[in-house]
């Protein structure tokens, strides 16, 4: 039972006694506004009709109650209605040793549910950009939490690794790339396939430009260009197995596959599937072909399949080309099938921005329309905010995106410079200094991305996210290094005076907390009920924002009291034992958002 539930049945108990009902939906216990003095606060309102007094008695008489006959309850006050409780220093210090008791604190007992999370699910016909990251550590960080929250969780990521976006990079690179190779050029393979997926747009762009200087309207010159057209024909013989072209897909596939891996494994990102766009279309093309037989779908008279969704408010959906070729929507109706017949599934959540928020709505009604409607209801699209720059949108085509690579080498190469500026790296060898640089820059990027909530678009700002002070990642790094060393110290001092770390007591308030010691307490009391929350709302941002004011917290702690020097050993051992308890929940709190916490920093 957690603290909120503890005063709850307290006050259940309280309203039975005093007036003879025990109505739990009308026992609303909060915690108390930071402006109030207290702890928790019953909302009186609702208690009104069985007391058949005022809010003010009513409240007046719960708290005394209370006080009366609950040893934990301190005191209370009442303001308008709301009854604000009060809890002894006691109730906290032995709240504090079941923490420091608990390995496992903060981790939720088993749900039962099966999760997958899909997130990532780049296209193999160009490298991975700014955009990619924020998916990929927000998948990442929202699987970590569910599993944490007690789920089983599936890390999914789907490879889109086919379709006309693909040919026209494998176009391009047959057409102009003189057989150049990742080996032959030193580059990574994505961002070689890439390359050609950029110069495919501009020689495309340029043959519409001539179509439409000879007359041709814009429209007619975007079908009928040479390029557009070579492309399409590659993906009609890729559909039908052509070995020539086959054997190409896979050549280049293969080396955006080892540049993907390289960047995943410096995010710190994983996944437990992987599925591939190739692998489930055709599972795809035998549901919208199930779908027609049933007459879900229909088909033109051009040969191409449709859902009319007009009913649903939305309008109608093409499922297969009239030259039989598949669309997203096709491969996505496979995928999810094999998803949930596979795993047996509680839910699917697809990490992907918001851009495609009409895609899942038609993804959920046509499954629903196919029969899988309980397997409908189990998706759920975290519809996540764009990553924005001051120069304004990221257009892929252009090859105007910031790479995914070369973001975090300059993050790295910021953090080491700015932490040499700062005398953070003095003494440190040329190992632990570029070890403390990838930690600081990766820890500054991943903190600056998930502490936005997930559903907000976002302006990145690579600088401001190294600041050593204020809410960012480097800031908490550097609050949990100073902590270490802190412990360090003063197991130092303990082994000096023959001794080790004593006990807080036993848990009787022998010593007599200072205030912010007993708001650290609280602050640690809180951090499973953040994690249930950040589980339930799919937001790292809540995880993020509990672990800078924990750390803020501390810090203002740290700077008032004394801890070393402090001449009581008993409050001396206390401190250490909370600051390690501090510590500790921090690296669980930011391990949560992928981030790594320095012993030395």
């Amino acid at each position: 039972m957690n603290i909120e539930q503890k005063i709850r049945q307290a006050a259940l108990e309280a309203v039975e006694k005093l007036y003879g009902v025990a109505d739990e939906a009308s026992v609303q216990i909060s915690k108390t506004r930071k402006e109030f003095a207290g702890d928790y606060t019953l909302v009186v309102f609702p208690l009104l009709k069985a007391s058949r007094k005022s809010p003010d008695a009513t409240a007046n008489e719960i708290g005394e109650y209370l006080a009366a006959n609950h040893p934990d309850v301190e005191g209370f006050n009442v303001i308008k209605g709301f009854l604000n409780i009060s809890l002894r220093a006691s109730f906290w210090a032995a709240r504090f040793e079941e923490i420091a008791a608990d390995p496992e604190f903060g981790r939720g007992a088993s749900t039962g549910r099966t999760v997958m999370v899909e997130y990532s699910s780049p296209n193999t016909n160009k490298p991975l950009h700014l955009g990619h990251i924020r998916n990929n550590l927000l998948g990442w960080s929202v699987a970590e939490i569910l599993r944490e929250c007690g789920d089983t969780v599936l890390k999914g990521n789907l490879v889109n690794d086919r379709g006309i976006h693909i040919c026209k990079s494998m176009l391009a690179w047959q057409m102009f790339g003189g057989g150049e190779t990742p080996e032959s050029t030193g580059m990574k393979g994505d961002h070689l396939v890439g390359k050609y997926y950029v110069e495919f747009d501009k020689r495309y762009k340029a043959e519409q430009r001539e179509l439409m200087a000879q007359g041709v309207t814009e429209e007619e010159a975007k079908k009928s260009a040479p390029m557009i057209l070579a492309a399409q024909e590659m993906l009609r013989k890729w559909e039908a197995r052509d070995p020539e072209v086959y054997a190409l897909w896979e050549r280049m596939n293969g080396w955006v596959y080892d540049g993907f891996e390289r960047t995943y494994r410096r995010l710190g990102v994983d996944f437990d599937r992987m599925y591939y766009e190739s692998q489930t279309y055709l599972l795809g093309k035998s549901l919208v072909e199930e779908g027609l037989a049933r007459g879900v779908f229909y088909r033109r008279d051009d040969g191409s399949v449709w859902c009319d969704l007009t009913a649903d408010g939305l309008d109608e959906k093409l499922l297969l080309r009239a030259d039989g070729t598949s669309v997203y929507m096709t491969q996505d109706l496979g995928t999810a099938y094999r998803r949930f017949e596979d795993e047996r599934l509680d839910a699917l959540i697809y990490v992907v921005g918001n851009e495609q928020n009409y895609h899942f709505q038609v993804l959920k009604l046509l499954l629903a329309k196919l029969g899988y409607g309980e397997w409908a209801d189990a998706i759920y699209h975290l519809s996540y905010g764009m990553v924005e720059l001051p120069e304004g949108k990221m257009k892929s085509r252009e090859g105007t995106v910031v790479d995914a690579d070369d973001l975090v080498e300059g993050m790295v190469e910021t953090a080491r410079e700015m932490s040499a500026e700062l005398g953070k790296l003095d003494g440190l060898s040329t190992e632990e200094a570029a070890e403390i640089a990838e930690t600081v820059g990766l820890g500054a990027l991943k903190y600056f991305i998930l502490k936005v909530d997930p559903r907000k678009t976002m302006l990145f700002d690579p600088r401001e996210s190294i600041d050593f002070n204020g809410n960012t990642g480097p800031f908490i790094q550097y609050t949990h290094a100073r902590i270490r060393s802190v412990l360090r110290k003063g197991a130092e001092i303990s082994r000096n005076a023959d001794g080790g770390l004593g006990g807080a007591g036993d848990g009787n308030c022998e010593i007599v907390y200072v205030p912010q010691e007993l708001e650290l307490i609280k602050m640690l009391c809180d951090y499973p009920a953040v994690v249930r929350q950040a589980g339930e709302s799919h937001s790292p941002s809540l995880v993020a924002a509990y672990a800078y004011d924990l750390a803020k917290l501390y810090n203002s702690y740290y700077h008032d009291h004394s801890i070393l020097k402090e001449s009581a050993e008993a409050v001396r051992d206390f401190r250490l034992r909370l600051s390690a308890e501090v510590a500790g929940v921090i690296r669980r709190a930011m391990r949560l958002l992928g981030i790594i916490v320095p012993e030395r920093m």
